[in-house]
């Protein structure tokens, strides 16, 4: 499974940002993405960190560490972060001696098993330092089912909140909760669905996030 996941990613390195987040649909995500960490790193003073399957660099931005699993998707990474400092690796082994501020990691858990989801949680415990920040995503087990049967581990995997929770136990405190993709943007025109993006984002922050497609959780290390 890992290999298939590894084989398809550094097959769609070179078109990857295009195909995922140069559409309608995928820029509405990236956009209430960067929405999110922009407003989580303000006015903050963390120096060291990490994002954690960076894939070609879209959120590097807002990191000084990268990792990412295929090499491929790296190199274009560093290519448009060359004052970034990346590396190869996975998300239950992180190739940095350092401790981390703050972690973050997008659209890899996904893909994850629950047992993979423990071993990636149990990582970053390590590799963050005393109260250190770990900021990831999941998809709902209440969004519309999309996977196609080819491709069953991509986007594959769905949690609810409770099992989250019961997978952090008692080494994390829950700073917070937000919600991406609230509305069914893909039923609606392409030509509309930027008008529903800043409703959407505020709605996402209200009691009404825990039924968008994902979930943004912000961790604390004890």
């Amino acid at each position: 499974m890992k290999n298939s996941i590894h084989e398809y990613y550094d097959h769609l390195a070179e078109n990857y940002e295009e195909n995922r987040f140069g559409n309608s649909y995928g820029k509405y995500i990236d956009r209430q993405e960067n929405v999110f960490l922009d407003s989580f790193f303000k006015n903050k003073n963390y120096s060291k960190i990490l994002d954690l399957g960076c894939g070609t660099g879209r959120l590097l931005k807002f990191a000084t560490h990268g990792v990412d699993f295929s090499e491929k998707m790296l190199s274009i990474a560093k290519e448009k972060n060359a004052e970034k400092i990346t590396a190869v690796g996975e998300i239950s082994k992180i190739p940095f001696e350092i401790e981390f501020d703050c972690i973050f990691c997008f659209h890899v858990i996904m893909h994850q098993t629950k047992e993979e989801t423990t071993k990636f949680l149990g990582e970053c415990f390590r590799k963050l330092d005393h109260q250190g920040i770990l900021i990831f995503d999941y998809p709902t087990k209440a969004r519309r089912k999309t996977v196609s049967p080819q491709q069953d581990w991509h986007a594959g995997n769905t949690f609810t909140a409770k099992e989250i929770s019961l997978l952090c136990n008692e080494k994390w405190n829950t700073k917070s909760t937000t919600g991406i993709l609230l509305f069914p943007i893909h039923r609606l025109p392409k030509s509309l669905r930027k008008f529903f993006l800043p409703l959407d984002i505020l709605l996402c922050r209200t009691f009404l996030k825990k039924y968008a497609s994902y979930q943004i959780v912000v961790l604390e290390k004890r």
